[in-house]
């Protein structure tokens, strides 16, 4: 951060509007969000902008639209704008090494948010889930949703749908849930009925719900003319919502032919109510307030000389080096905790839900 620039800019504030502080004092940082479409990443934005705020910064929030070009040159204006920091939540986190080479070449640190930033040796810290956990709890919940719906199954047909695979946290997600999923695979409890297995098979481009119902319809077609699904690994409840169309399509969750088990991932409220209508069975919730809180933390830390609080210096290596991050632990979600968990915690009120 050019410290010379920010003290003038801030006497100068001073001095033309004549009043002791202003949120821009402390500099500006810019923070870009991959797409509008998930309200999840709406509420990231927001929650950054108010805890920037309130920490004494300006911020200028920028939304890429799933777009790469556009958010590459998003970056490079924050960049020549001359931003104190950025905040990037990267659409492809393999496309930023030479706007990131720029913002070190002007002293900007830059803070992967929540989707690491690989091939780069200027990714300062790296704030986020812990996401292998999230696709362990996925499974878990999986799991217990068929061992409470279908008992009497002899093996429980199961497919498997990941994120994109141009976010690095796909992996984590899949890997996490496959760790659970595998030694069931392996004993003859759960059975891939379709084959399908492995992130460049089940992956799901630009986490499209479109993408993974069409996806779902092919499944039931080529594999399910004369078995039942059972439970579906959704890692994103944009996922989830596409594969229930297609399940509810052919008449899952009506007669007898009871809704096979479907995670997610977000908490987002049409899949809460969802979980409440029977139909989508669990998400993970992840408070990004929290992770907001721990982002503003800690970009106020490394333009005012401090340390940045961390928890985990082994997990994260983006092809360059090992990005130290901060780990933020994601809670299940399903009918039994909706309440405690997003209502008496303010996520969300009731008004929202029911």
């Amino acid at each position: 951060m050019n410290f010379t620039r920010r003290a003038l800019g801030a006497t100068a504030l001073a001095l033309v509007l004549a009043v002791p502080a202003y949120a821009q004092d402390k500099g500006t940082i810019g923070i870009a969000m991959p797409t509008k479409s998930s309200a999840r990443w709406i509420a990231d934005g927001d929650n950054m902008v108010k805890q920037f705020e309130e920490a004494g910064y300006a911020t200028d929030l920028q939304y890429a639209e799933d777009d790469i070009p556009n958010q590459l040159a998003q970056i490079e204006n924050m960049i020549t704008k001359g931003v104190d920091a950025l905040v990037i939540a990267a659409i492809d986190g393999t496309t930023l090494t030479n706007a990131l080479a720029n913002a070190a070449a002007m002293d900007i640190p830059v803070v992967a948010y929540d989707r690491l930033i690989r091939d780069s040796g200027d990714v300062s810290y790296y704030a986020t889930f812990d996401n292998f956990q999230v696709g362990v709890q996925q499974a878990e919940t999986l799991v217990s949703g068929l061992e409470e719906r279908f008992p009497d199954a002899d093996a429980w047909n199961v497919e498997l749908f990941g994120g994109s695979p141009d976010d690095n946290n796909a992996y984590f997600f899949y890997d996490g849930a496959m760790s659970v999923l595998q030694p069931l695979i392996d004993d003859g409890s759960i059975n891939i009925v379709s084959g399908q297995m492995g992130m460049d098979t089940v992956g799901t481009l630009r986490w499209d719900g479109s993408v993974a119902q069409a996806r779902m319809d092919n499944l039931l077609s080529a594999n399910y003319t004369d078995e039942r699904v059972h439970g579906v690994l959704s890692p994103y409840d944009g996922l989830s919502i596409g594969i229930l169309s297609s399940l509810k399509g052919v008449g899952y969750g009506s007669g007898d032919m009871e809704m096979p088990i479907v995670t997610g991932q977000d908490a987002e409220v049409q899949s809460v109510k969802s979980i409440l209508n029977d139909e989508q069975y669990s998400t993970i919730f992840k408070d990004t307030r929290e992770l907001a809180g721990v982002t503003v933390g800690m970009v106020d830390a490394l333009l005012q000389g401090g340390e940045p609080e961390i928890n985990d210096t082994e997990t994260y290596d983006n092809g360059v080096k090992v990005v130290p991050s901060y780990l933020l632990e994601p809670v299940k979600v399903t009918q039994d905790n909706w309440s405690d968990v997003l209502i008496e915690s303010g996520y969300y009120t009731r008004n929202q839900i029911e």
